[in-house]
């Protein structure tokens, strides 16, 4: 594929790596890679011609670096990044890109006084903007890391996996695990946006995340749920800088 318009966005995760194709300000392509497979990335980036990238990454150094050695005139953002929005937050130099990149989008999309993306992945993450200004949010663990607290600080608590949403009440130490675990974030959840909704007035929600297909609250609540929502942020970012 040829396209002089066409930016790769890579937003590097402890997880994956996730890779967005954009042409002629569309996206039209999403992969996933690790970091001891990028000899694929490798090889799927030789059939495109890159014009230019755009890199967020949480890797450790040298695993970044093999990133980087593969990309065509790489963007890293990072906190000395310019960004489409001011960043009204008491330590800008700890706030995560990711949660920069969903306010960007969030801010570039949203017709309201104010915005929130909500991130469901590792943590769980609301973040707040205001006519082009990001103002803050809350981090809280998710699934995985419920799960595991659970096993790591009890003596005979096993560890699950299961993302499901079980029944109020749980009939065994496993089923009731799940439904504590995955009930009480949905419940998290909805009280969440109910707070946002009760103080901040002119309001659009925005959801995203790898777990986020677990919780049912987008539909009943009219939140936008877009799964590639931080690579759209990310290659706004690469726009406003290019």
């Amino acid at each position: 594929m040829s396209d002089e318009n066409q930016v790769l966005a890579i937003d590097a995760g402890n997880t994956s790596i996730k890779v967005g194709l954009f042409s002629n300000d569309e996206l039209v392509e999403v992969r996933r890679f690790t970091i001891t497979k990028l000899e694929e990335l490798k090889t799927w980036l030789v059939t495109l011609d890159q014009s230019s990238s755009v890199l967020s990454s949480v890797l450790s150094t040298s695993d970044t670096k093999l990133v980087l050695a593969l990309l065509v005139n790489p963007l890293i953002v990072d906190h000395q990044t310019k960004f489409p929005i001011e960043l009204d937050y008491a330590t800008p130099d700890t706030l995560g890109i990711d949660r920069i990149c969903n306010a960007v989008y969030a801010n570039k999309n949203s017709t309201s006084e104010y915005a929130v993306t909500i991130d469901i992945g590792t943590c769980i993450k609301f973040d707040l903007t205001n006519n082009g200004k990001y103002v803050g949010g809350s981090i809280a663990p998710g699934i995985e890391l419920r799960y595991k607290s659970l096993n790591d600080y009890t003596g005979n608590l096993p560890l699950l996996s299961n993302k499901t949403v079980e029944n109020l009440v749980g009939n065994s130490t496993n089923t009731s695990i799940q439904a504590g675990v995955m009930n009480g974030i949905q419940a998290e959840l909805q009280e969440m946006v109910q707070q946002y909704r009760s103080q901040f007035k002119d309001l659009t929600f925005f959801m995203t995340g790898g777990d986020a297909s677990s919780f049912d609250i987008h539909s009943k609540n009219d939140i936008f749920a877009d799964e590639n929502l931080t690579l759209k942020g990310l290659y706004e970012i690469h726009k406003h800088n290019a």
